[in-house]
């Protein structure tokens, strides 16, 4: 690999710009002059050997720059990062440049081997991996600390130094995918191959996983309806239906496991070797010697962190549900006081209000998971975790375990306490179309109207503009960096989570869930869509071979049904039925069956 280094020739006669640097304005030269020769430093000196091109803007200003890099780079770039492509055998191999002539459609003038999603990632690898070498300070700003092997784009980012990164669009592919993706209304399958080249596997596989739960839902939309139809009033004829979605609830998900395993595979994901994953941005400590890598970062005793997180942080979540569940009791309270106005009046107006308290308890739902998520956010920050991993783990047992509570311990209670399937099937009702609606406005139709408006501005302006510049690229990297940055696909999985919790857990008393959920993914996928292309910063790619803890989330959730649908099927009356002497058979059969 040195030797492959060694001819690597930094310059390149047409200069592709792949990815953005934006520093903060007013950065001293001395600063920019370090950072950017280490960008375009040989591999062996420390850099990263790509190529930089300052944009100047109509002010004047050289706060922005463009990073590409070589054909060559990008090749050896792809070995370094341990990509998979296949070979002419058909076989899928882990790239290396000494083997390069062995892989399908790989040829020394075609750029177009690797995707740019690919080229874009090895970029951001690259950059990532710029360390410290002698450097005690950042250059121009003693206060901003370094130390050997500390990244030095992490650095400059939580100084403040460094704004962003983010990797610009193509508009040509753009145009093509939007087309084919959502350009028009069709009954048919996402172009998950396209999606994948230009976004990368994670946003691939959570369109992918988005398109299979909407396809495994029809089955039971389809037999939902006449049940709903004909047995509308008969609250306790649902154990046929139970049953099924005893089934259902486990089978998708092992059938999801083998198509994400074929998808990745073809991908090239399935095989890639994880990396030995280095501390995350925040993370912070007393500097010390990382036993296995021998590198100097810092050191956090575990003992701290196990005490923030029993001392406060769980004290704090349970506090959290406790204030849930008391919320709870008031939006009881409410459906109380709705149904007596209704005995004492009986009209329409009386009929309507007796929705008003679900509607209201689903608005405070969402503001309060809202709010949460933003308190987790912090502590788990605060928790000071040295991995990605490790944080993304803590955080998102935070949100699942109050989001669950949150959003199912009433229809819990009015199940298994209340016993009331009449206000049982209005609750889920309300609530699922309610978080549905909300969702739909405040993930995709303002976050779109904003970037819409902004566009039309940032369109004036450029018109106003005499400069020599390239308008063409000047335009579009100031349009692009003051778009949203898109955070992942977590708040996306959540969704599908909390809406699979409602078909799965209770659906049987109210069958027209999984229609409104069928109906809320169809547009879901429209308007994810739109999100992706027109409102957000493309995302650097990243890749994945399967859903990560997300798998684990929906078969937890799966096991919940499993257990409450087995329930609701003995307390059934047409069940009870067949145990009118003992009430313990029952019990032993129904855990049977579980």
């Amino acid at each position: 690999m040195a030797e492959s280094w060694s001819f690597l020739d930094t310059s390149e006669p047409d200069f592709r710009p792949l990815v953005v640097i934006e520093l903060a304005k007013g950065t001293k030269e001395e600063t920019v002059g370090w950072f950017t020769k280490r960008i375009v430093d040989k591999k062996a000196d420390g850099g990263a050997q790509l190529l930089v091109k300052p944009l100047v803007t109509e002010n004047g200003d050289e706060n922005i720059y463009l990073v590409g890099a070589s054909h060559l780079r990008l090749l050896l770039g792809a070995e370094s990062v341990g990509l998979v492509k296949e070979c002419n055998d058909n076989s899928m191999r882990t790239f290396t440049y000494s083997s390069r002539k062995t892989f399908k459609d790989f040829a020394d003038d075609n750029h177009n081997f690797l995707t740019m999603a690919e080229c874009q990632y090895i970029i951001k690898h690259e950059l990532e991996n710029l360390r410290a070498k002698d450097e005690k300070i950042i250059p121009g700003y003693p206060q901003a600390k370094l130390y050997p092997g500390k990244s030095i784009v992490r650095r400059l980012l939580t100084s403040g130094i460094l704004v962003q990164i983010f990797p610009l669009h193509d508009r040509e592919e753009l145009k093509k995918l939007r087309h084919s993706w959502y350009g028009r209304v069709k009954v048919g399958y996402q172009p998950l191959d396209e999606i994948r080249c230009y976004f990368g596997e994670t946003i691939a596989l959570y369109f992918g996983f988005l398109e299979y739960f909407t396809f495994a839902l029809i089955p039971m939309a389809v037999i939902g309806i006449p049940y709903y139809v004909f047995a509308w009033e008969d609250y306790d004829k649902y154990v046929m239906f139970a049953t099924f979605n005893l089934l259902w609830s486990t089978v998708i998900l092992e059938v999801w496991k083998r198509i994400c395993a074929v998808m990745t595979y073809r991908w090239g994901t399935l095989l890639m070797k994880r990396q030995f994953e280095e501390p995350r941005p925040g993370f912070h400590g007393a500097l010390g010697i990382n036993p296995v890598t021998g590198r100097e970062e810092p050191v956090y005793s575990s003992i701290k962190r196990q005490l923030r997180i029993y001392l406060v942080s769980l004290p704090f979540v349970c506090l959290c549900l406790y204030f849930s569940l008391y919320v709870m009791m008031i939006y009881f309270d409410l459906e109380q006081w709705a149904l007596d106005y209704h005995e004492e009046n009986e009209s329409n107006f009386s009929s309507l209000m007796l929705f008003v308290p679900s509607i209201i308890y689903a608005v405070v739902i969402e503001i309060m998971n809202r709010i949460y998520r933003y308190a987790a956010e912090f502590l788990t920050s605060w928790e000071n975790h040295r991995l990605e991993s490790s944080y993304q783990n803590h955080l998102i047992l935070k949100v699942l375990v109050f989001n669950f509570l949150n959003c199912f311990a009433s229809l819990f209670y009015i199940a298994f306490v209340l016993f009331d399937m009449k206000l049982l099937r209005q609750s889920l009702a309300t609530l699922l179309i309610t978080s549905q609606i909300l969702n739909q406005f405040a993930e995709s139709l303002l976050p779109y109207w904003l970037q819409k408006r902004h566009k039309r501005k940032m369109k004036k302006h450029m018109c106003s503009l005499k400069t020599d510049t390239d308008l063409s690229i000047v335009g579009q990297v100031n349009l692009e960096k003051e778009m949203g940055t898109y955070l992942g696909t977590f708040d996306d999985y959540l969704e599908l989570f909390l809406q699979f919790g409602y078909v799965s857990l209770f659906s049987c008393v109210y069958p027209l869930a999984a229609v409104f959920a069928v109906l809320n993914n169809i547009t879901e996928i429209y308007s994810d869509a739109l999100k992706m292309c027109r409102v957000y910063k493309r995302p650097f790619a990243e890749p994945t071979a399967n859903i990560g803890v997300w798998q684990l989330a929906f078969e937890t959730m799966s096991v919940i049904s499993v257990v409450t649908n087995c329930i609701l099927i003995g307390m059934s009356p047409q069940v009870n039925a067949l145990f009118p002497d003992s009430k313990m058979d029952l019990v032993l059969t129904v855990a049977l069956v579980e």
